[in-house]
């Protein structure tokens, strides 16, 4: 093959590329730097529990408390699902005619992600000042009388 013709394919790679991302991001809503945050806190959370796995051996998730294949299989299903409850967030906005509960939902989500991580630094022994694990408490405490979590 030809330098020239290894370019065109190329950029019909990347333009099939990002023609499927910005479909997808449409479908979403579009990408805000609400969700940007959403996937933010969704891949340190993710990461944070494999390092507790892997490295602390202190994971909740299964009983040795060490990386279970399964385990992080099953918490990257729930992250998927979160991605969905978002969608449908998005489509209630457009079928309802407001542009509210997508951003709600991301928010509340983001709000779980933070616990999780915040719980995940203290397994790991990373010290927190107190002002943050009294906001993170109050934070879960709101989300468990609400039914969140």
């Amino acid at each position: 093959m030809q330098m020239r013709e290894l370019v065109s394919v190329k950029s019909v790679f990347l333009t099939i590329i990002g023609g499927i991302g910005g479909w997808i991001a449409q479908l979403f809503g579009g990408w805000g730097e609400d969700m940007t945050t959403l996937l933010l806190f969704m891949g340190v959370d993710f990461v944070t529990g494999l390092l507790i796995a892997a490295v602390w051996k202190k994971s909740v998730k299964s009983g040795t408390g060490a990386l279970n294949s399964w385990s992080a299989w099953k918490g990257l299903a729930r992250k998927g699902v979160t991605l969905l409850i978002v969608l449908v967030a998005h489509r209630l906005d457009l079928l309802i005619g407001v542009g509210y509960i997508r951003t709600a939902v991301i928010i509340a989500f983001c709000a779980n992600e933070l616990i999780s991580i915040v719980e995940n630094l203290g397994i790991m022994g990373v010290p927190f000042p107190a002002m943050i694990v009294k906001a993170v408490d109050l934070l879960k405490e709101k989300s468990e009388q609400e039914g969140m979590i």
